[in-house]
């Protein structure tokens, strides 16, 4: 397969992005999407996904999981906790790990680094099940390109160590406040993790999401070289 220097990147709304990479590889990162009130109707019908990536186990990251594993029979990586639960619910190539790893699938570089939220999953009955540690993910295409989606997180010092160790080019963090970052937290993030490119996640999805791009866009103002990117939910962009 001819390697193309572009790759796509697809937002379904919330903290749920689709990344087809460089060799056409379809990558869904926090698979919410049938009951996502944030994607568009169009893109709830999935056409095709090759990996998954899981950061945690609240239902607005992964709550049609099982569902769309079935239908696409994706790789599935999360870490061990939450493999081990969708294998008991039948769910197959389920790729498990923990912070510090990386594996290579479907070509792709994936590594687990830390989180600073919870990771509880709700069964069918209602009752949260140990969910293991949050996570977020960082991910090097085919053509080198890397990068980083935080999950759910607060900002941590160590997001300086993800940006040694591994210089993701584009961040993606959550901003929304009150479960996760806020615009102010989210701008020092940027400051240590010195991507190129920011796009902001899990913000209005829910009234108490308060955080906005815009706020986003006026806590970085100082940081040289930095752009935000917007994405409205159902927008691509190469």
């Amino acid at each position: 397969m001819v390697l193309k220097r572009d790759f796509s990147i697809t937002y379904y709304g919330h903290s749920t992005f689709k990344v087809v990479s460089p060799k056409g590889k379809h990558i869904l990162i926090d698979p919410w999407v049938m009951g996502n009130p944030a994607c568009p109707d169009r893109l709830k019908s999935v056409d095709k996904i090759d990996l998954m990536l899981i950061t945690h186990g609240h239902f607005d990251h992964m709550a049609d999981a099982v569902a769309l594993a079935e239908a696409h029979t994706p790789k599935v990586v999360a870490i061990f906790e939450i493999a081990a639960f969708l294998e008991s619910r039948g769910v197959k190539d389920t790729l498990p790990m923990n912070m510090g790893g990386t594996q290579h699938v479907e070509g792709v570089a994936v590594t687990m680094v830390p989180a600073f939220h919870s990771s509880g999953i709700q069964d069918e009955e209602g009752r949260l099940v140990y969910g293991g540690d949050p996570a977020g993910y960082v991910v090097t295409l085919e053509n080198r390109f890397t990068f980083y989606h935080a999950g759910d997180t607060q900002v941590f010092g160590d997001m300086r160590l993800i940006a040694d160790l591994y210089e993701p080019q584009l961040s993606f963090l959550p901003i929304g406040d009150l479960f996760t970052m806020s615009p102010k937290e989210a701008a020092y993030a940027c400051r240590l993790l010195k991507p190129k490119w920011v796009i902001p996640m899990h913000y209005g999805t829910f009234p108490p999401l308060t955080g906005t791009p815009a706020k986003l866009r006026q806590a970085t103002k100082g940081i040289r070289g930095l752009k935000v990117i917007e994405m409205k939910p159902g927008d691509t962009i190469k």
